[in-house]
């Protein structure tokens, strides 16, 4: 029995069934004609994701599916959209010519795009790197994990414990990450949600899959050149990235030449709870600033992604540090040569990602002009340099014959596209020559065969035409088409004209139709071949990227310096800290123009003040203390210069803080059981050159709890063998008493002045410990009701006579009894008080009811 032809499955709908089953993951984007089109529940997704219209394909059959697609050449415009929302998105293609087939046009995926796999410039930010990682869990609580960027060509790896590696998670952080299927549970149980993941198969992470994937791509037998023969976690995590990169369609990745260790030892630990702490990349408020923001002055996408790079990974090398330093004050005296570097560093494009297009044979003519005009400008960079004597780790690469042979082979106009033609320039083809003098002769040719034909027939009015239908054709009006001669055949009648071919037309369009194909032909193939010379060059025009990245990021810092007038810092191999009128690099520069910002000074010193015991009013300003010393101490080893008068610095290995809440509730945790869990791999990880910033230890709990806890927690410290260098800021003024004890512990407070009903922050850090926390003007400035202020102000006297908690709420209620028929209760002085303390004029109608109402349960009770 024939099957009925509701149930018939359209050709080009098995074929798009056929691709979508080897990418059930991807959203499909399946070229039809001029569209991309998707169906069924990738047309769902589209539609809402990019607000285009969803339609039904086979409305009413059997075979109905929704449908939902745009424009091929509006790809770019959507596609980010697709990636950011975290989609994978497979990109089917027509593989053949339609003109040239009867049959089906053959299609198939040519690129897999997913969030941490792109070369779409339209995806990526210029100033960020877009990493895929993939990690691997070992034996032994091992974890391996790798970096690899394909826009740029960089890939790292290492392993290490679950902290470590949620660090660099954390530093790097990942637009993608791989993971083993069967570790599923295992990485939701140990490490945040944040990241857009992928599961893999098992075998993937295999290590002899591993080694055989990682030692083809870099055509070595071994890992040794390399050093990471013995990390076996981190190879195996690489080899995941490699396979995935294949499995999406990235399998020219000559870009990718080498791979890098992290040695975390050379860099300054810190864990993910410090770098959001002290707002390195990402403000904890909304419309915040965070340090990038401030420091950031580099001028190419290079420079930028490099001083994310540091910023993240700052070093514990002091010669590194102070040969960074050394370039600054170099860049920072030669303002000439500055200025020279700095204007022609703006003229460059990315060449990290250029390079990685040429790699992947995905870079435009358009680009390649770019390449050329960046090469051009690289060469008065290195010329200042010179001039100068500013001498870099390495020396540049000789790139102008590169940029001469890119000028010679491509148009100064080319386009975006080579199919759009003249992409080739003048000279470099003879035969490419010859055909476009045959296709530009064009026009003048049909000229003189109008003319011709004209004067040979007696119409006025001819006019030679071409659509893509009949080709070139004659058009003749209605009221001379009795002129027309025998040997013209008539192909079309409108309204008002008829048109004609000859014999002449048709031979001159097929030589020129002819031309135009050939020309086509020829400028992909000479294109082809101009991309594989400069496959030759990647490793040099990556090493120039690499320098014209450095180059930006230390000019960047003399900028920085000379604008906010920040100093070179003194770097030493011992673990003191002495900072002299230090500045909070992000405070200052939010401050209202002719706001002068308060500048404190910073003393470490494990033999003799351990430990600074910070007290003073909250809003006060003792957070920002504490941050801008630690931000100092990263930018002065990062290699840049710091916001303060003198600044001599230990080198430090690790910075931890403890600073604000960070409730955990998604996982069932407490404000307190969180601020526990940080404190204590604070104290499980101390070294002798740590520094260690604690803000309000113990608040989440009760007051004794919370003053026993911060009181053990500081003497641990100063108690242990480290030293640690350590800035305790707290509002328990029951710890100054520390001080007595602990000889390396000394108390400074953050004063203020105080008037007779309002105080000033002063903002400076003074020696001594504070007396109050001064809450309650705090409470005023915030605009809280005066009745509140009123009534806290009364209940902090009795709870300042009363000296104990157990007796709070006794004296609380006994002050509100009062007696009528006692005039000589001194409760009664309260009421007289409270009355008397009311400003009427300030009361708002709903105050006066509650103080009415307060007065009436006072008497009631009595």
């Amino acid at each position: 029995m024939a099957k009925s032809s509701k149930n018939k499955v359209s050709p080009l709908m098995q074929q798009y069934n056929s691709i979508k089953t080897k990418y059930p993951d991807a959203l499909l984007l399946f070229r039809v004609g001029d569209f991309y089109e998707t169906f069924g529940e990738d047309a769902i997704k589209a539609a809402k994701v990019l607000g285009i219209i969803l339609t039904k394909r086979g409305a009413g059959s059997v075979s109905e599916t929704e449908l939902a697609g745009f424009p091929h050449h509006s790809l770019n415009t959507y596609l980010p959209k697709l990636v950011k929302a975290g989609m994978r998105v497979a990109i089917c293609d027509q593989l053949e010519d339609p003109k040239k087939t009867k049959k089906l046009v053959k299609r198939g995926v040519t690129e897999l795009i997913t969030p941490g796999v792109s070369l779409n410039d339209e995806v990526l930010q210029a100033k960020v790197n877009n990493f895929l990682a993939a990690l691997h869990f070992g034996k032994k609580g091992i974890i391996g994990v790798a970096f690899a960027d394909i826009s740029t060509g960089e890939f790292y790896l290492t392993q290490g414990n679950r902290d470590s590696i949620d660090k660099l998670l954390q530093n790097f952080q990942p637009s993608e990450l791989l993971i083993q299927k069967q570790k599923k549970a295992l990485f939701q149980e140990e490490f945040t949600s944040d990241y857009h993941e992928f599961y893999l198969e098992d075998w993937v992470f295999n290590i002899d899959f591993a080694e055989e994937i990682l030692l083809n791509h870099f055509e070595s037998s071994s890992f040794k050149g390399f050093g990471i023969d013995k990390m076996n976690e981190g190879l195996q995590a690489a080899g995941a990235i490699m396979h995935y990169l294949s499995e999406t369609q990235h399998k020219d990745l000559a870009h990718i030449s080498k791979i890098s260790r992290i040695h975390e030892s050379d860099f300054i630990w810190m864990d993910r709870f410090t770098i959001r702490n002290l707002e390195l990349f990402q403000a904890s408020n909304p419309g915040g600033v965070a340090l990038i923001d401030v420091i950031d002055r580099t001028l190419s996408p290079m420079g930028g992604r490099m001083l994310k790079h540091w910023l993240a990974l700052p070093l514990v090398d002091q010669t590194l540090i102070e040969a960074r330093n050394k370039k600054v004050g170099q860049f920072l005296n030669q303002t000439e040569s500055r200025a020279t570097v700095r204007y022609h560093l703006e003229q460059l494009y990315d060449l990290e990602r250029m390079v990685s297009k040429i790699a992947t044979a995905k870079i435009s003519p358009r680009e390649l002009v770019q390449l050329k005009n960046s090469l051009k400008a690289i060469e008065p960079i290195k010329t200042a340099l010179k001039d100068s004597n500013i001498a870099l780790t390495q020396d540049f690469p000789n790139l102008k014959v590169l940029a001469d042979y890119i000028e010679k082979h491509i148009q100064e106009q080319a386009p975006v596209l080579v199919s759009k033609g003249n992409v080739i320039a003048q000279g470099v083809n003879s035969e490419l020559d010859e055909l476009r003098g045959l296709a530009n002769s064009g026009k003048e040719f049909l000229d003189q065969m109008l003319a011709r034909e004209s004067e040979a027939t007696g119409i006025p009015s001819l006019k030679i035409a071409f659509n893509n239908v009949f080709g070139y054709y004659i058009e003749v009006r209605n009221a001379h088409k009795d002129k027309v001669p025998d040997h013209w055949v008539r192909k079309q009648t409108l309204v008002s004209a008829e048109r004609y071919i000859s014999e002449e037309l048709k031979t001159y369009e097929e030589k020129i139709l002819g031309a135009e194909e050939k020309i086509s032909s020829l400028e992909s193939q000479i294109y082809t071949e101009v991309i594989q010379e400069l496959h030759r060059h990647i490793n040099a025009l990556q090493k120039s990227a690499n320098l014209i990245a450095q180059i930006d990021v230390l000019s960047s810092f003399a900028e920085l310096a000379e604008s906010n007038n920040y100093i070179k810092p003194a770097l030493n191999k011992g673990n003191t800290l002495f900072i002299k009128n230090g500045r909070h690099p992000v405070i200052e520069r939010q401050m209202k123009p002719g706001e002068a910002y308060i500048a404190n000074d910073v003393n470490l010193d494990p033999s003799s003040q351990q430990i600074i015991m910070i007290t003073g009013p909250n809003m006060s300003g003792k957070s920002a203390i504490l941050r801008q010393t630690a931000l100092i101490v990263l930018l002065a080893q990062i290699g840049c210069f710091v916001p303060a008068e003198s600044a001599e610095i230990g080198v430090i290995d690790k910075i931890f803080t403890r600073v604000g809440a960070s409730d955990n509730i998604s996982a069932g945790e407490s404000t307190f059981m969180v601020e526990m869990n940080e404190t204590a791999s604070i104290l499980n990880n101390l070294s002798k050159n740590s520094l260690i910033l604690l803000d309000e230890i113990g608040r989440g709990t009760s007051t004794y709890d919370g003053i026993s806890i911060a009181w053990a927690i500081a003497e641990y410290l100063h108690e242990h063998p480290t030293g640690a260098k350590t800035l305790f800021a707290t509002h328990y003024h029951e710890l100054n008493e520390m001080s007595k004890e602990f000889n390396r512990i000394k108390n400074f407070n953050v004063s203020v002045k105080e008037l007779t009903d309002k105080v000033i922050f002063l903002r400076k850090l003074i020696p001594g410990g504070s007396e109050h926390s001064f809450g309650i003007h705090v409470a005023k400035l915030a605009g809280m009701p005066s009745p509140v202020l009123h009534r806290a102000k009364k209940m902090l006297k009795t709870l300042e006579k009363n000296h104990s908690g157990n007796n709070v709420e006794t004296s609380a209620n006994d002050d509100l009894q009062l007696s009528f028929f006692q005039l000589d209760d001194p409760l009664l002085e309260d009421l007289r008080d409270e009355i008397l303390g009311t400003d009427l004029d300030s009361l708002t109608p709903i105050e006066a009811l509650m103080k009415l109402n307060e007065i009436k349960r006072m008497i009631q009770k009595k």
